[in-house]
């Protein structure tokens, strides 16, 4: 409500010049004028701290406080209709004509909330999936997450590229493939009926278990200690041998390669779908990294790396408070941060970014540390608009994921089972009473979905936060299907009242109300909740926070619904100018409340 404060600030000024002298506008008064919401236990919309003015009236906090409200009360009336005193605070109540005025102003504005014009390029990485394993529910989290900061973020004016790295090249690679040559028999999607990267997680599943069952027979028949069992493994060494393969090009790899990855692709691209993500730029490790490498053998050539005896490449940060980093191997074959480097590179030459975001867990803050300071030390100087968006992990009832031990939550059946649960419990209310087949499984669709995302939206990224599927299904309560069908009744109220009278939800209905039609209280409690949209989309993206526009739609549903219990839209006994009145805010409020959901990348049914 920034114009709202404005006003009052601007009424306030004059006060303060017209009752103790100076130019309102003037740097000596517009400072001290400190201006806030009141707080809820108070009456009021805005309070005015009276204490740094004291040294301009010369009065007690009470007594500037009253004097200022009365002259404010006197010659501001149209904004201000009431104040009270509490201690040095000057609380102020604005007239219902004055929230009537905002409510106007805000159903006037073209796309209110958001911000058209172009601002900065900034890239927003997220999923980046490694092509050894589907997608589970951390991944669920990186893409919600992502999609929404970058949907935030255009909605503030950025220019966002959102990207997709994908780590398809490196050793877990290999251990998939390594495994599906030994123990997969020819095995294909089409033959096994597996979604692609179903089939090659679960060769990696396989070769983690042959991999343990080596260690711990040379644990046992040999005698090694087990750290170096670990390392003597013979699958682990043939594994290591393809990757080494894989960067020589050999073909027979190569050709394996390409052909288990695009079964990966085809199955992320149908999960993508499915949850309702999508990338304007896709990159892959496998054309990045051999720049990782150039820039490597320049910060060698620069004196900002060094190579140790056996022939690795390293970056010494103990002088940074952090310490050695490895960036290539004694043979050659590079790491994560080899590859990172390459890539933060090739982006800001392709787009010229202001800033890059990357959505990644908690688990790799330290990476991110080591990634701006070793492009820093290579002479990158945009380096400084890297910001990690670190989130916490996500945790069942069960406890936590494992993907080598295959017990994680696939992201498919937990999408399926969102919107199997979404019907029944939907069904069970009655809410899909009289619908045909295809409308419920789509509304299904839109709940399970929708259920899904506000649960981990609503909760702050750096959180690590706990998934209970049953939770987040609720028709009452801070859920994403109650801000659905808050709006779907709304869109029930507009085909009745156009059934009856097609004029009623026209674009001429009133934007404002009726000038002399007084604001019931409840009315101006959501033309200020209204008001207060385009702040927290401008707060969303400041902190890079969906919960914070999660939070808004809840508390908006919240408030319509307190409403409409107390006050009747298209009864027959409500007069006319109210009925055209409250139909007209309750539409708008369907309007903020898609618009706000569509942040989070969540779709709003028409019926429920």
């Amino acid at each position: 409500m920034i114009e709202a404060e404005n006003t009052v600030k601007d009424c306030c000024g004059r006060a303060v010049a017209a009752l103790y002298g100076g130019n309102a506008a003037s740097d000596a008064v517009w400072p001290e004028l400190q201006i806030a919401k009141t707080r809820k236990e108070f009456a009021g919309d805005y309070t005015l701290v009276t204490f740094p003015l004291l040294k301009l009236s010369r009065k007690s906090p009470e007594a500037t406080a009253a004097e200022i409200g009365a002259w404010l009360r006197e010659h501001c009336g149209e904004t201000i209709g009431d104040f009270n005193v509490i201690k040095g605070f000057l609380n102020l109540s604005l007239t219902p004509a004055f929230w009537s005025g905002v409510l106007g102003d805000l159903m006037r504005t073209p796309n209110y909330g958001f911000v058209c014009e172009a601002g900065k390029t900034v890239m927003v990485e997220y999923s980046s999936p490694n092509t050894n394993k589907p997608l589970h529910l951390g991944h669920v989290r990186n893409n919600l997450l992502g999609y929404s900061v970058a949907k935030i973020l255009e909605a503030n004016g950025y220019n966002v590229v959102k990207a997709n790295l994908v780590n398809d090249r490196g050793i877990h690679i290999c251990k998939s493939m390594l495994a599906w040559l030994k123990f997969g028999g020819g095995e294909t999607p089409e033959s096994s009926g597996m979604k692609g990267d179903h089939l090659v997680g679960k060769y990696y599943v396989a070769f983690d278990q042959a991999y343990k069952a080596e260690v711990r027979r040379l644990t046992e028949e040999r005698g090694l200690d087990e750290e170096t069992a670990k390392k003597e493994a013979p699958i682990l060494k043939e594994a290591q041998e393809m990757l080494r393969r894989w960067e020589a090009k050999d073909p027979e790899v190569y050709g394996l390669w390409e052909r288990m990855n695009g079964w990966v692709y085809a199955g992320f691209d149908e999960t993508y779908r499915a949850m309702g993500v999508s990338f304007d730029k896709v990159y892959y490790e496998s054309e990045t990294y051999l720049l990782g490498k150039e820039l490597v053998q320049r910060g060698l050539e620069m004196g900002v790396l060094f190579r140790k005896e056996d022939g690795s490449v390293w970056a010494d940060l103990t002088g940074d408070g952090l310490d050695q980093k490895l960036l290539l191997r004694g043979d050659g074959t590079s790491v994560y941060m080899t590859q990172d480097l390459g890539t933060a590179v090739q982006r800001h030459g392709e787009y010229g970014l202001d800033e890059m975001i990357y959505v990644v867990g908690n688990e790799q803050n330290y990476h991110f540390q080591v990634l701006k300071l070793i492009l820093k030390k290579l002479g990158y100087g945009w380096s400084d608009g890297i910001f990690h968006l670190s989130y916490g992990m996500v945790e069942l009832p069960e406890g936590k994921m494992k993907s080598r031990e295959g017990t994680v939550v696939d992201a498919d059946d937990l999408i399926a089972e969102m919107v199997e649960t979404a019907r029944a419990v939907a069904v069970e209310a009655g809410k899909l009473d009289g619908l045909s087949e295809a409308e419920v499984a789509e509304i299904s669709r839109m709940v399970g979905l929708g259920a899904l995302k506000y649960f981990i939206l609503k909760v702050d990224p750096k959180k690590t936060m706990l998934f209970d599927p049953r939770e987040s299904i609720d028709f009452n309560g801070n859920t994403g299907p109650f801000i659905q069908y808050t709006y779907a009744r709304i869109k029930s109220l507009e085909r009745r009242a156009e059934a009856s009278d097609p004029a009623a939800v026209s674009d001429s209905a009133p934007a404002g109300g009726d000038a002399g039609r007084m604001l019931e209280a409840k009315e101006i409690e959501l033309i200020k909740q209204l008001a207060d949209f385009a702040g927290t989309v401008r707060l969303a993206g400041a902190e890079f926070s969906p919960a914070v526009v999660a939070a808004y739609a809840y508390d908006l549903a919240k408030e319509f619904n307190q409403y409409y219990h107390d006050y009747p839209i298209l009864r027959s006994d409500v007069p006319e100018s109210d009925r055209r009145f409250r139909l007209s805010l309750a539409s708008f409020v369907a309007c903020v409340l898609e618009r706000a959901m569509g942040l989070l990348g969540i779709e709003m049914p028409q019926r429920m």
